[in-house]
């Protein structure tokens, strides 16, 4: 089946048969069609101004995160200690990285390795933010 036929296949679908579509898709190639951030309008050939929905941009899923530390809380020992356990660094390097905030604490993660970061430095009562 060519590009053309199946849009054409989809220009004859209902809105129902349109949702069950995209509700297919989503479950099998686990993927989501919500925009995650709006759609930046780009300039067409030509000078003018690209129309909405044309596709001139597409937004993406983020997968990558940076964990940062806004605050150390009550026990900055204990949070020094383990930023240079998470980070591999020394401990004057991790001293600085606390006393420097904002500061990137690990950055590239996944979701998951984010989220599982943040719980343990909270944990010594740190501040944290996932960018």
């Amino acid at each position: 089946m060519t590009k053309e036929e199946f849009l054409a296949t989809i220009d004859q679908m209902t809105v129902k048969e349109l949702a069950e579509l995209v509700a297919a898709i989503e479950e099998r190639y686990k993927v989501s069609a919500q925009a995650v951030a709006p759609v930046a309008v780009t300039p067409a050939p030509g000078g003018g101004a690209a129309p909405a929905g044309s596709g001139a941009a597409v937004a993406e899923e983020k997968t990558a995160f940076k964990v940062v530390l806004k605050s150390p809380g009550q026990q900055k020992v204990q949070l020094i200690k383990l930023i240079k356990e998470i980070t591999g660094k020394g401990l004057k390097e991790s001293k600085e990285l606390v006393d420097a905030l904002p500061a990137v604490v690990k950055d590239g993660l996944s979701e998951e390795e984010a989220k599982a970061l943040k719980a343990k430095l909270e944990a010594v009562g740190a501040e944290i933010e996932l960018q």
